[in-house]
């Protein structure tokens, strides 16, 4: 992911600094009400996880290529009720700070999907300024890595272009992951709340009073949920591409994707260079539909026959969009297809659904969406949030039918309801976001007392030196009240690709 910032009428372009997503205490989600206030540990500083002072906290071993480095597990019970039966080893990475005397607050880093292994995104932080005054702290969110990670034994094999082009898993591919999953994992207990409060025991055990949240995509909803049951050891939270409780996945992925499309459409009407490029770009792309709505598209591609129906076409392109580099690619994709060459969008589009395919541990997608989102869906609902859109209501039935086969967590009654609280919040926002607009973000500040929403040109996540800055002022102050944004004036979208 990538921000681009014009200077000196040269386009300069940075990479993204992450890639790429009930019961009270030892039973899991907090009542909505209800806010923790376990007293902060008196040490006042992390200790030593080489010392191993905590029996659950063990250590593989300590690196010092990159700075320190401290690899180890946290283990928990599965079920957080009883507290017996199997256990799960919740790897952690922990990037020391590189100060001799590092601020006591560290950053732990909430991944997206869901699915999606924070350990992953290690090498994204190895380098992060972050490290200058604070710990970052990367953890394992139960059902995505080691011996929980609940992933679909499809996924294990080498998949065809076929294969990889599915918009989602077929209902016979659910139900083998759930006869198999179902042999070493109790599929009720992976909810967000549960994780929520697994983050909770690890933070005690490394010694930290408070901690620093850092969330993108579902990360946020993690985020949240963990500041509804842990609020008062949180110092502070950095919240990208916000999914508020509200958000309900898949509910509003079509009139999402539809709105992004439609200021994509408009910025090329409105410019004219991308006029003259794509001048008819909108008639394509509805004769394009109107073709899908025929029968699949039959193509060859890498000396593969694919057959593209219009679910697996609209549902790639829709995840092309997410990144900024290939959402700007759309306008061009489209116009090849609608001329009949759809290698550019297939090239990006497998190598997308691949690295989605290999980050997400799709049934711990199910495990989080089934309870948390699909059980919300009011069915009268549907028709009205879809109409209109290229996607249609399609991936609300597709999820729907796989969850209907899915084992459900159990939810505390006003589980949906808004997250309000006095933690100080930065919001980030990108104007094309194809998944959580603006608009989201907005609901989110309206419930946190010291907040700010910065919308930037981006898509479903954003960076560069301006938002590293108002990042980094952030987390020095746990404030928003001096944040100094006058750099977000100076930002554009990086141009259209025209060929």
């Amino acid at each position: 992911m990538t921000q681009s910032k014009k200077v000196d009428g040269v386009w300069k372009s940075y990479g993204c600094l992450v890639s790429i997503a009930i019961f009270i205490a030892i039973t899991g989600c907090a009542n909505p009400q209800q806010v923790a206030t376990e007293p902060a540990s008196s040490a006042n500083k992390a200790l030593n996880p080489d010392e191993n002072q905590n029996e659950k906290f063990v250590v593989h071993k300590t690196e010092s290529t990159n700075g320190r480095v401290t690899l180890g597990y946290f283990e928990v019970p599965e079920n957080r009720t009883t507290g017996q039966g199997r256990k799960l080893k919740l790897q952690i990475t922990l990037l020391h700070s590189r100060a001799d005397q590092p601020e006591p607050d560290p950053v732990f880093v909430l991944a997206g999907g869901p699915g999606v292994d924070a350990n992953q995104m290690r090498f994204a932080f190895e380098n992060s300024w972050m490290r200058k005054h604070r710990d970052v702290v990367l953890v394992s969110q139960r059902g995505t890595a080691g011996n929980h990670r609940l992933a679909f034994p499809q996924s294990a094999l080498a998949p065809t272009h076929q294969q990889l082009m599915e918009p989602f898993p077929l209902p016979e591919q659910v139900h083998q992951a759930r006869i198999v999953l179902s042999q070493t994992a109790d599929l009720t207990q992976y909810s967000t709340c549960a994780a929520m409060d697994d983050l909770n025991d690890i933070r005690k055990a490394l010694g930290y009073e408070r901690i620093n949240l850092v969330g993108s995509s579902y990360g946020t909803r993690a985020a949240l949920v963990y500041i509804r049951q842990h609020g008062k050891t949180v110092r502070s939270a950095i919240l990208e591409g916000v999914a508020p409780l509200e958000f309900i996945n898949p509910l509003y992925h079509a009139s999402e994707a539809q709105r992004a499309l439609d200021l994509i459409f408009a910025e090329v009407e409105s410019t004219a260079e991308y006029r003259q490029a794509f001048p008819e770009l909108r008639k394509q792309w509805s004769e394009l539909l109107q073709r899908f709505d025929q029968g699949p598209i039959v193509v060859v591609f890498q000396g593969q026959l694919l057959e593209l129906s219009r679910d697996s076409f609209t549902a790639s392109l829709r995840s092309l969009m997410y990144s900024l580099n290939t959402s700007r690619q759309i306008p061009f994709l489209i116009s090849q297809a609608a001329r009949g060459n759809f290698d550019p969008f297939l090239a990006n589009a497998i190598n997308r659904n691949r690295d989605l395919r290999d980050a997400i541990a799709m049934g711990m997608l199910l495990c989080v969406t089934a309870a948390e989102d699909i059980d919300r869906i009011n069915p009268a609902e549907i028709a009205a949030v879809t109409q209109n859109t290229f996607l249609g209501d399609s991936r609300i039935r597709q999820q729907q039918a796989a969850c209907d086969q899915w084992p459900r967590s159990e939810l505390p009654e006003g589980f949906g309801e808004p997250v309000s609280s006095e933690v100080p919040v930065l919001i980030l926002s990108g104007t094309i976001d194809p998944v959580i607009s603006p608009r989201f973000g907005e609901m989110i500040k309206q419930h946190f007392t010291h907040s700010e929403h910065v919308i930037v040109p981006g898509a479903h996540g954003v960076s560069g030196e301006c938002i590293e800055s108002i990042r980094q002022q952030f987390l020095d102050e746990a404030s928003v009240a001096n944040l100094k944004l006058d750099c977000i004036k100076q930002l554009e979208l990086p141009p259209l690709r025209l060929r």
